[in-house]
């Protein structure tokens, strides 16, 4: 291609985090334009929102159902390529399903959809249309995550043995959706959030970061959750045991309620030969132990790292790399897949979370509210 890639959006309107973050990673690496938007269901905000980013007043739509359908219309040459969806939870599936359908590639926040159903029925959309579909599960963006999954994948380690994970914050220690807190507002409401809160905000990126790096996929989890918050109905804090398919067992403990915390989002991994422990508030390291030698800390373009790290090292080492570079790299290597699907040109195995990823989180957040409401009995990921 001779020109960058065209990007609509919807959600992520004025006083958005999200959006924001999305607006800045996706043009990081120089790839991609902001072309059009549906900032929000208020119709005069979205159009408030789309002015504030400079864009054109007839590319500032007042929902998203208009944005698709006249963005369809216009020519090729013009039209946007593909939509990323900023939204709460609720609002991913529609949306997503209605631009496959019209021939628009989609970017989606996590988790992907409201339901385990929405997510198997965007799973059955994607095989029929071909389009391209990745989900922001940012955090395996990052350079040593990269090289941690390379060490795995190559035998470094040996057969993996035990996981240890956590995700911990502590901004819902206080009833802060009470006094009109927007981000805590919608995660609480089962209605706008799904059957899962910390399961689905911070346990999917944890249960995703396990199988990302291992390459194993999770088979039963053992789920004690917790309700802490005064009010609340949706989970807040938990615990889970896991048994990986190979036999390998581990411990996920994931809380918004751990005072004191801010993003404490860690992940240990035991081998036979080897283990390493990636700490996300400490980014530029990977830690790792050897059976027969010394103790080896990885740093973003230092020695011995693996291709799959230096692709995504930007900067020259020492200089820190963080959230926002993390997330350009899952907008880095989607861009790079639909360059190349619209050169005709294939790219094996690329490297981005895909629906394949959001039907996992789906599934693991229902497996592990089954198992908490069953006594914390072992239940399938299925």
């Amino acid at each position: 291609m001779t020109r960058k890639l065209r990007m609509g959006m919807i959600g992520g309107g004025i006083g958005s985090f999200i959006g924001d973050v999305h607006r800045k990673a996706a043009a990081i690496d120089g790839m991609i334009d902001l072309v059009c938007g549906a900032f929000s269901s208020d119709a005069e905000k979205s159009k408030q929102s789309g002015k504030a980013l400079f864009l054109n007043d007839d590319r500032c739509y007042t929902d998203f159902k208009e944005m698709i359908l006249t963005e369809k219309q216009l020519p090729e040459d013009k039209r946007m390529d593909f939509v990323a969806i900023v939204t709460p939870n609720h609002m991913h599936f529609e949306p997503a399903k209605m631009a496959l359908e019209n021939g628009f590639h989609v970017v989606c926040d996590k988790p992907m959809t409201l339901t385990l159903d929405e997510a198997l029925e965007l799973e059955a959309i994607l095989k029929r249309t071909g389009k391209l579909f990745a989900l922001t599960h940012n955090y395996t963006g990052h350079p040593m995550v990269k090289q941690a999954k390379a060490l795995i994948t190559n035998g470094d380690l040996g057969k993996i043995r035990k996981i240890q994970v956590q995700y911990l914050q502590g901004w819902l220690s206080t009833s802060v959706e009470k006094t009109g807190q927007k981000q805590a507002s919608w995660r609480i409401d089962p209605k706008r959030s799904g059957i899962g809160g910390a399961l689905g905000d911070i346990g999917t990126h944890a249960e995703n970061l396990v199988e990302y790096i291992t390459g194993l996929k999770i088979d039963e989890i053992a789920a004690d959750l917790g309700v802490f918050g005064e009010d609340r109905v949706l989970d807040d804090d938990g615990n889970l045991l896991l048994r990986m398919e190979n036999g390998a067992k581990g411990t996920m403990s994931i809380s918004q309620i751990a005072l004191g915390e801010e993003n404490n989002l860690a992940i240990k991994v035991y081998g036979e030969k080897g283990s390493l422990e990636w700490h996300q508030e400490n980014p530029n390291q990977l830690i790792t132990h050897w059976l027969e030698n010394p103790v080896k800390v990885f740093t973003p373009n230092g020695n011995d790292l693996y291709p799959e790290a230096i692709n995504v090292s930007r900067i020259p080492a020492g200089h820190p790399e963080g959230y926002l570079e993390a997330f350009a790299t899952i907008y880095k290597n989607f861009a790079t897949h639909l360059m190349a699907v619209k050169n005709n040109k294939t790219i094996e195995n690329p490297d981005y979370p895909t629906v394949n990823d959001g039907v996992r989180g789906m599934q693991f957040i229902y497996a592990a509210v089954a198992s908490n409401q069953d006594n914390s009995t072992w239940t399938k990921i299925k």
